[in-house]
């Protein structure tokens, strides 16, 4: 199967899945919407049954976000800094998380479009969409048909890319050490706050940190603030956009009981009742809360991050000296923005 039909087939994937979120109907793929449309719609609507998390808002931004990569421009400015030859395909392996939907796309795709062979264990906190996306994908091409598979346990890999906790990463290390790996850990996101940021930037910067609700490693977990910062800036910014967050019951639970430990621990909060801001050093912060540290210079703060880079994943900031994203920015990443800064698909084509 050439590079360039299997760049066709997922400009056409794109094309279905672009239809979703604003309920716009394209007719050059009505084939795959009398077969497919009813039955994913539901799906997406199923997805909160499946997972709490998956709200139906959420499961849309993140069919769409894939829909915007998968254009014809995308596909091939991606796979044009690669030498991506005819080769007998290997089996790629790969184990995905489930922390917020279609998570493990990118690594699906990419096994796909270097020309290798996928087979996917999906998180059993997210494995009905991509299987359903395998099933579309091989209606606009049958040949792929023998190229993906879902499976509970991996078996006849040739190579492994996982994604996974600190702790899983340690397992997978162990486990698949003697084969050709990516193996992804904890990473987290983080905003660098100056004075001058006003509410407008301040609100973009409310979707780094609220969409999925927290749970994806490009979600800014902790701020950095100049020293003496006014929090009710950033409090103004996000609360009319993003206070309904907590109508989400586990999102709830979370705050209340992140709450109710913080106060009896005799911790110091920062609270506008849907999220909380604690004084913390750590990456990582739990969901409901964000973590927060001053800075006095921003040299200084520079030299920070960049020594603890592999711990975060991005970083969003408007100030000019700190290498970052804009705000607003976080969960729109490119075909070619990597997770853990990895080059997957360099991996993919020399293997």
């Amino acid at each position: 199967m050439s590079l360039e039909k299997r760049i066709n087939a997922f400009i056409e994937l794109g094309t279905f899945l672009k239809q979703f979120k604003n309920k716009v109907i394209n007719d050059s793929v009505q084939n795959l919407n009398e077969k497919f449309y009813d039955d994913f719609d539901y799906l997406i609507k199923r997805q909160k049954a499946f997972n709490g998390w998956f709200t139906e808002v959420f499961v849309l931004e993140s069919i769409d976000a894939i829909a915007e990569m998968l254009t014809k421009e995308n596909l091939q400015e991606w796979v044009s800094n690669y030498e991506i030859n005819d080769f007998t395909p290997k089996n790629v392996g790969v184990i995905m998380a489930g922390n917020i939907p279609l998570v493990g796309f990118h690594d699906f795709l990419s096994v796909l479009i270097s020309g290798n062979n996928v087979i996917a264990k999906t998180s059993s906190e997210d494995n009905t969409l991509l299987k359903k996306i395998a099933e579309i994908l091989i209606e606009i091409d049958a040949e792929l048909a023998t190229k993906i598979k879902f499976v509970e346990r991996l078996e006849n890999f040739e190579a492994v890319i996982a994604t996974g906790s600190n702790n899983t990463a340690r397992y997978f290390e162990s486990y698949f050490g003697k084969y050709p790996n990516i193996i992804r850990k904890n990473r987290n996101s983080v905003a660098v706050i100056s004075h001058n940021d006003e509410k407008e930037n301040l609100n973009k910067l409310g979707n780094d940190i609220f969409q999925y609700y927290g749970l994806g490693c490009r979600n800014v977990s902790k701020l950095y603030v100049p020293k003496g910062y006014n929090f009710n800036q950033f409090f103004e910014a996000i609360f009319e956009d993003f206070q309904d967050i907590v109508n989400n019951n586990k999102y709830a639970n979370n705050y209340d009981y992140n709450k109710a430990v913080y106060l009896l621990g005799n911790n110091q909060l920062l609270d506008n009742n849907f999220v909380l801001l604690k004084e913390d050093e750590s990456f990582s912060s739990p969901v409901a809360v964000l973590h927060y540290e001053y800075y006095e210079d921003i040299e200084e703060l520079k030299n920070h991050l960049q020594s603890q880079k592999e711990n975060i994943q991005c970083i969003v900031s408007n100030e000019a000296p700190i290498e970052s994203l804009k705000f607003g920015e976080a969960q729109q990443p490119k075909l070619w923005d990597y997770a853990d800064g990895v080059d997957t698909m360099a991996f993919l084509t020399n293997l």
